[in-house]
């Protein structure tokens, strides 16, 4: 019986290690980290499957900008590699876009391989350019409203951080 739970405090040394396990230590040199560092993740998209107890995959989305718009940066998904073919990392892609559309995001961003998410409705974004060396043809982008992604185009910029109260 598999538990799918948003990601918990008590779940991130877990999660980074099956993250580390997937693509290994140095996956944070990677210039989406730099997208992300210092800048809080969309905590309820962020999901642990578990089956018993045990962690089988997980799925993380971070907010940045477009263009001047609000934009979902999905990644990393990671399934543990003994679990890989199982369907998993479909379920966690089906679960939290379903959610994303439902709390009101409008588009989906992440760098991947278009065989995998284009099942899942990902295009390539031709006039969106992440930080390099990002292969341009690894950009990929979701519309979770119709037309979302009409006119929005240039550099993925790191969410402003919140000013402190």
């Amino acid at each position: 019986m598999y538990q799918l739970e948003e990601e918990s405090e008590a779940d991130w040394w877990e999660v980074e290690a099956l993250y580390d396990l997937c693509f290994a230590p140095g996956r944070t040199a990677l210039s989406s980290y730099r997208l992300r560092e210092g800048v809080e993740k969309v905590h309820p998209l962020c999901l642990t499957l578990r089956e018993d107890g045990v962690l089988a995959a997980v799925i993380r989305y971070w907010p940045v900008m477009v263009g001047g718009k609000r934009v979902l940066l999905l990644g990393p998904v990671a399934v543990h590699p003994t679990r890989q073919g199982e369907g998993l990392g479909g379920i966690l892609m089906h679960e939290s876009l379903a959610e994303a559309r439902r709390l009101g995001w409008e588009r989906v961003l992440l760098v991947g391989d278009a065989p995998y998410y284009t099942r899942f409705g990902f295009e390539k974004l031709d006039d969106v350019i992440m930080p390099p060396p990002t292969n341009p043809d690894r950009v990929l982008g979701l519309e979770l409203q119709p037309g979302a992604w009409d006119g929005v185009r240039g550099p993925v910029e790191k969410m402003p951080e919140k000013p402190a109260r």
